[in-house]
């Protein structure tokens, strides 16, 4: 009877794991975590390409206002009449390109699909904790993507009140064109994007404290974990603030209340509202906007923090520092969001207070920084194109991050406030830092998603024209701002002011639009190398990480028989007494070794 139900029991297990699977249900409406980080990957990719298109429609408007474009009239229709960018158009541009930037590629893509592919395999678990609830995170990604897409076509124009939708422009229907229902849809998108962010970040935690293997400890479990798990925990805390804003938002908008408006003239016509205060939206944005920061940082330097120490043939410095600081990130960026709000009017011993939070947030940051450099000191380097991206990740960490001290103290921030100098600054620490995380993830991770190599020269050409435009774009931008150019004006052309800063514009778009066009190596790297590129040995890197034990093939349960185990941690290179220079996780301590302290 034992022998039997044993038996039962098996055969169900493997029936659950191995069951035959329809072209729907294996590709579309997949339960399995590494289809659906494909999904995630593929559709953040997607929305990339539209986010750095209209970058580059505006940086051209920006360098050469008033000329005559051939693509702005073939792409813009009625909104570039003659060629001619309207004014409208271009801050609606700004608006969605900021919005799919941060949340759509850079939270959904990067936390997604990274996320969604990792955990489950370095944590020694079958799958998430709800596959059921996965798939529907990332439908709802999906959704949210569409109408986000569909806002771009209605006939007054997508969202024009910035990324941050500040009220009166976001909260009055009739303020302006972008204030109709192209904002209408923007604020149903972020709500439905809000709803998928908080599935997966539920199921992340859960899947993390619940579905761990045998031996893998807190204190074993990769940097890449704890950054996903954090990111997580900060998602589920701060989102919701930013859906209660939305929500008012749509009640000011078509119910007739005041939240967030009061004493507003239209061409001499008072309006109803009153008691209302747009800086209250601010404190609720801000509240979710600078722990998104994070959201967004965080997992790259999970990633870069992998990827560093399997390429650097050494443990990573400083484990415990590591996680202490990620948590420490995680706990200070929920009260520093004063800082975007300087110049509102703040008492200023407030600003004081967060001027205080904001400059102690860097201790934490400054440890991971001098960490991977310490990691690297002396490392037998192989520079693959991953490695290179981590090691651009930490250069532009490191710059973006001094500049933050600047925009932190509540007397410097004054002066450079919504200038140019802010646009740089938050490019570089979260933009393109955490833009060259997910592309190090890509490349060493893709052999895993996909079973094929992507093709290293074109990764080496990808890095060098990517890094030298990202800083040639942004680094001027400080000179730029501290000369007081003002951000998201469509032209500065009626400034006589700013006439020094116009062949400066210029180089920033020439710069723009090269490394623009040089991601379409990385594109027909990507795409190419899913159907023909070499095929994959089952641990090219020599990683210590239990998702290379996991066979090529990938089956709905990661691992063709019993779960492996785990005897240490996951940095353990050139370990004296090893023939190799890279011990697995699952392979047990020999007699008399003992497990590293870290």
């Amino acid at each position: 009877m034992s022998a039997t139900a044993e038996t039962h029991v098996h055969d169900d297990h493997e029936e659950a794991h191995h069951h035959k699977e329809t072209f729907v249900t294996k590709y579309i409406f997949s339960q399995d975590h590494k289809m659906i980080a494909k999904q995630y990957l593929i559709t953040g990719t997607i929305m990339g390409v539209i986010g750095v298109l209209m970058s580059l429609m505006f940086r051209m408007q920006i360098a050469w206002p008033e000329k005559p474009n051939v693509l702005f009239e073939a792409l813009l229709g009625k909104w570039a009449p003659g060629g001619v960018m309207d004014a409208d158009i271009y801050l609606a541009l700004v608006t969605i390109h900021g919005t799919i930037m941060v949340f759509f590629v850079l939270t959904a893509g990067l936390s997604g699909t990274f996320s969604n592919l990792l955990i489950p395999l370095q944590i020694g678990a079958r799958d998430m904790a709800s596959g059921f609830l996965n798939m529907v995170s990332y439908w709802l990604f999906f959704v949210s993507s569409v109408v986000m897409v569909i806002s771009l076509f209605v006939e007054a124009g997508p969202a024009a009140a910035g990324w941050t939708i500040y009220p009166p422009l976001s909260a009055l229907p009739m303020a302006q064109a972008g204030s109709g229902m192209g904002m209408t849809l923007w604020l149903v998108s972020m709500a439905i994007f809000i709803a998928s962010s908080l599935l997966g970040s539920l199921n992340y935690i859960v899947t993390v404290i619940n579905l761990r293997t045998k031996g893998m400890s807190m204190t074993r479990l990769p940097l890449t974990i704890w950054a996903f798990f954090v990111t997580a925990i900060i998602g589920v805390i701060s989102f919701p603030v930013l859906l209660s804003a939305a929500l008012l938002l749509i009640m000011d908008r078509s119910f007739g209340t005041s939240f967030f408006l009061s004493d507003i003239f239209i061409q001499g016509e008072v309006l109803h509202y009153q008691g209302g205060s747009p800086v209250l939206f601010e404190h609720l944005f801000w509240f979710l906007g600078h722990p998104e920061v994070y959201i967004v940082l965080l997992p790259a330097l999970g990633i870069t923090s992998e990827i560093i120490a399997t390429n650097s043939r050494k443990p990573i410095f400083g484990y415990r520092a590591m996680v202490a600081s990620i948590l420490a990130i995680a706990f200070l960026s929920t009260i520093v969001w004063g800082h975007h709000m300087f110049i509102s009017g703040m008492n200023p011993f407030l600003g004081s207070v967060f001027t205080f939070t904001t400059l102690l947030i860097a201790i934490p940051s400054a440890v991971k920084a001098f960490n991977y450099i310490t990691t690297l000191w002396k490392g037998n380097l192989q520079l693959n194109p991953a490695m290179l991206f981590s090691i651009g990740l930490v250069s532009t960490f490191i710059t973006g991050g001094l500049t933050g001290i600047i925009l932190g103290d509540s007397a410097l921030d004054i002066n450079v406030h919504d200038t140019y100098f802010v646009v740089a600054h938050f490019h570089l620490v979260m933009g393109i830092s955490a833009l060259y995380g997910m592309f190090a993830g890509i490349y060493h991770w893709f052999p895993k998603m996909f079973g094929r190599m992507l093709n290293k020269n074109l990764g080496y050409l990808h890095f060098w024209v990517t890094a030298i435009c990202a800083y040639g774009v942004f680094f001027p931008m400080h000179f730029i701002g501290m000369a007081g150019l003002p951000r998201r004006y469509y032209t500065n052309s009626n400034f006589p002011l700013f006439d020094d800063t116009t062949n400066t514009q210029a180089v920033i778009t020439m710069f723009a639009l090269v490394g623009g066009v040089f991601q379409l190596v990385f594109l027909y790297n990507f795409f190419r190398s899913i159907f023909y590129g070499k095929p994959t040995v089952q641990n090219p890197w020599k990683s210590n990480t239990l998702e290379w034990t996991a066979p090529i093939k990938h089956i709905h349960g990661n691992w063709d028989g019993p779960i492996p185990h785990v005897y240490r941690w996951s940095y353990d290179y050139s370990k004296p007494g090893h023939e190799e220079d890279f011990v697995p996780q699952n392979i047990p301590l020999k007699e008399g070794e003992e497990e590293l302290q870290h």
